[in-house]
């Protein structure tokens, strides 16, 4: 909110809008999460009312101690990144499954990402960069994500090629006969 803030005064509204067209892609909040959030950075100081409208609308600008937050934030406190990734931890365990189920599950994520690269190549298209900070670093970001979706497609082919190596069905072999013999031996005990 801040960083939008910075570029322009603007209401809840025109911030959801703002948010919607620019930044979904890396931070999606839905329509309660901006209006709480506006409403926690004004009672902090962050930000103020600038103006009144019709229907109860409230415009806001960012205060001398909210740009003061948003320079620190992005100079001074280090991004936490994604530190848990679902589709990458299952790639761990995929000697479990049939190389054939593994190729599966990481062709899919190959197309998945494609998608995603498709989807950001329309946006790159059909969006109307012009000379506001919110569209230059935002085409900026919008590279990195066309970025990182053609290496996670190109990395997910090359490891369905690579489960089905020799190397991988041997260790996949291994772990299920590991399985199988823990099975067999919980059965003798159980008797």
């Amino acid at each position: 909110m801040l960083g939008l803030l910075a570029e322009s005064p603007a209401s809840g509204y025109d911030l959801m809008k703002m948010f919607n067209a620019s930044l979904a892609n890396v931070w999606p909040a839905t329509q309660s999460q901006v209006y709480g959030e506006l409403t926690k950075l004004t009672t902090a100081g962050l930000v103020e009312v600038a103006a009144h409208g019709p229907r109860g609308r409230k415009e806001y600008a960012i205060t001398g101690d909210g740009l003061a937050e948003l320079r620190h934030w992005l100079t001074d406190v280090d991004p936490s990144g994604p530190q848990r990734h679902d589709g990458l931890l299952r790639v761990f365990f995929l000697g479990i499954v049939t190389p054939l189920e593994a190729q599966t599950f990481l062709l899919h994520q190959a197309e998945r990402a494609a998608r995603y690269r498709t989807t950001l190549e329309d946006l790159d298209e059909t969006a109307d960069w012009d000379e506001e900070m919110i569209s230059v670093y935002g085409r900026i970001a919008l590279e990195y994500g066309l970025r990182m979706s053609a290496t996670q497609e190109e990395w997910a082919r090359w490891a369905a090629d690579e489960v089905t190596s020799a190397k991988a069905r041997k260790a996949s072999e291994l772990a299920r006969e590991r399985h199988k013999e823990r099975t067999e031996q919980e059965k003798q005990e159980e008797k």
